[in-house]
């Protein structure tokens, strides 16, 4: 089997994934300019809004901002964490990355070619990103084999014949731990963890240059997880895949990502590398989900949760200000008054009036 993910399954890594480089120099999550070559996936300004009808028959319609303006860059074999408590944009935010809503302003480039590009045939871009959902009881027809779940997405794009098709999909199942014989069964034949492993190598059938993976391991069992992130892991190794990561999982962010993105209420308040992140976190929020991570200390006793004072405010109302304000232990006068640009503090940007 070409990869090692199942050889040893509830053992992750004991290289960090982090230390693994993308090509030339070491590249930034915000600036265009601070790597060699096209970007695996790069967003300008990316913004999202829905227009929202409350409930009652005299209600006005109003504007929810999902996505405030994103700005970011990704280079092959790196993998960047969005992180964020819920209705903070993340899935909002993969929804534009991998085409399936349009921004309402902003644009994206993937392996160096605008998706804006009316030259650019709208089929051809789709094969550059693909998805990973979260439920792999969901995301898998039911009523198709394996098979031909992993060759429907060459057959949408017109690539390969029949024999050809088949030699992919046993690749690929090779690949993701999984054996030849499973191209005949049936979604429900299998556990969580195996459909999950279906659903990544059906990512992987176009050779996509970036691969979104939204809570991709959430649904599952805690020893099943180890697995799925040592195969997330191995198959960058070998492919050179860009992954964008979404979770609420810190732990995982920790072990997996290159990178860190942290969005509130739809705006980006901190980008810095994972290592950076995680060992000095320059934003309260940032500091105050991490906090608020399970933790052991010595002897096994476990670490008190903090916990912020007030209510999320609504989406439909934010403050005005920064959106944390209302309950962050270091508000001034000035954080209820205006909305902080991010700005480099070191490695890391930050929107804070208080760095």
């Amino acid at each position: 089997m070409s990869s090692n993910a199942s050889a040893h399954p509830d053992v992750m890594p004991a290289t960090n994934p982090r230390a693994i480089q993308g090509a030339g120099a070491e590249p930034s999550l915000h600036d265009p300019a601070g790597a060699p070559g096209p970007a695996a996936l790069q967003a300008e300004s990316v913004s999202k809004h829905y227009q929202v009808r409350p409930a009652g028959w005299l209600a006005r319609p109003q504007t929810l901002h999902a996505l405030r303006p994103v700005s970011l860059r990704l280079d092959p074999g790196r993998t960047l964490a969005v992180v964020g408590e819920s209705g903070s944009g993340k899935t909002t935010l993969a929804r534009l990355l991998t085409l399936i809503e349009q921004p309402a302003s902003g644009r994206i480039a993937l392996a160096g070619q605008w998706t804006d590009d009316p030259s650019v045939p709208r089929k051809a871009l789709q094969a550059r990103v693909q998805m990973v959902f979260q439920n792999p009881f969901a995301s898998l027809n039911p009523r198709k084999t394996v098979a031909a779940i992993l060759e429907e997405p060459l057959q949408i794009q017109g690539r390969l014949g029949a024999v050809q098709r088949r030699d992919r999909v046993m690749d690929l199942l090779d690949r993701v731990g999984l054996s030849p014989t499973h191209a005949a069964r049936y979604p429900h034949m299998f556990s969580g963890g195996q459909r999950q492993r279906i659903a990544i190598a059906r990512a992987l059938m176009l050779e996509p240059s970036v691969v979104v993976a939204d809570e991709p391991v959430s649904a599952l069992d805690v020893s099943v997880q180890a697995q799925i992130l040592n195969l997330f892991m191995d198959l960058q190794g070998q492919l050179g895949t860009a992954w964008v990561f979404i979770s609420h999982n810190l732990a995982v962010v920790e072990q997996l990502a290159h990178d860190v993105l942290v969005l509130l209420m739809g705006r980006p308040v901190e980008m810095a590398p994972a290592a950076r992140l995680f060992a000095a976190p320059a934003h309260p929020y940032t500091q105050a989900l991490l906090q608020a991570s399970p933790q052991l200390q010595t002897g096994g006793q476990v670490v008190p949760v903090a916990v912020l004072r007030g209510e999320p405010p609504s989406a439909l109302s934010p403050p005005a200000g920064c959106p944390f304000h209302t309950r962050c232990p270091e508000a001034r006068t000035v954080c209820a008054e205006s909305v902080p640009d991010l700005k480099d503090v070191g490695e890391t940007r930050v929107a804070c009036h208080a760095r």
